[in-house]
């Protein structure tokens, strides 16, 4: 129960709230549930357009359709989705060049966190990179190709957290959401996954030696690696 009565030095009583469990709207919660059903329809596996119905939508929710506009609305401002007058609502699937810049912009976040994990880091926090890999034996891809590459996107988001800078992870949030799309589309491409692994152990090590210089160079280049491969092979982002 939220509410109780108090009184105070006789005066009359007043009503006191309990703080709220849950203090998010269904405008929060519908911008949640629509941006992990974005993230989750591997759109550039897709080669019609994807467009959102804002009625069904709100009747799957269970809500009315104005917390599904705003969310829409905040959706439309982080590029997931676009709005085309007297057509609806469409995923955005993004043009080479947008996921190239998508990717450098990654590349210089994600080599600043490698720079701080090895001037901040503990030997036990960097340790669980290592265990991520260790099904992966000598950098040979014997798992599934879709399991790997939750266990690729989660090693980049780790590496993100580890800094430990909340601007830069704030920073981070949105555009890796972006690239995790793109991510698990690419990483079964000319042989991209045993190569990432072959990186990440590379990037490991500079890590656990607290090379700043070469961790950081690792990381952006690996980056870097993933953007010039959408530079020539991505001929279905344009």
């Amino acid at each position: 129960m939220n509410a109780v009565s108090r009184t105070d030095g006789g005066k009359p009583g007043r009503v006191a709230l309990s703080p709220l469990e849950d203090t998010s709207t269904f405008a929060d919660r519908a911008y949640t549930a629509l941006k992990e059903v974005i993230v989750s329809l591997n759109i550039y596996n897709q080669d019609h357009e994807v467009r959102l119905d804002e009625r069904q939508l709100a009747s799957d929710l269970g809500v009315s359709r104005t917390p599904v506009r705003e969310a829409m609305a905040q959706l439309e401002r982080e590029g997931f989705v676009r709005s085309v007058p007297r057509r609806g609502v469409y995923v955005v699937k993004k043009k080479k060049r947008d996921v190239i810049e998508l990717i450098t912009a990654w590349a210089a976040l994600e080599s600043m966190a490698a720079r701080l994990i090895t001037q901040n880091a503990e030997p036990d926090e960097i340790a669980p990179l290592r265990a991520m890999f260790t099904k992966f034996e000598d950098g040979t891809l014997h798992a599934k190709l879709d399991e790997y590459s939750e266990v690729n996107i989660e090693f980049h988001q780790t590496i993100i957290r580890m800094s430990k800078n909340q601007v830069l992870i704030d920073l981070a949030e949105n555009l890796f959401t972006h690239m995790r799309m793109i991510r698990r589309k690419t990483i079964g491409e000319q042989d991209r996954a045993n190569r990432s692994i072959h990186d990440h152990l590379n990037i490991i090590e500079a890590l656990e030696a607290r090379d700043t210089a070469r961790a950081e160079t690792l990381v952006r280049e690996h980056a870097l690696g993933l953007a010039r491969h959408v530079e020539k092979y991505a001929d279905y982002l344009e």
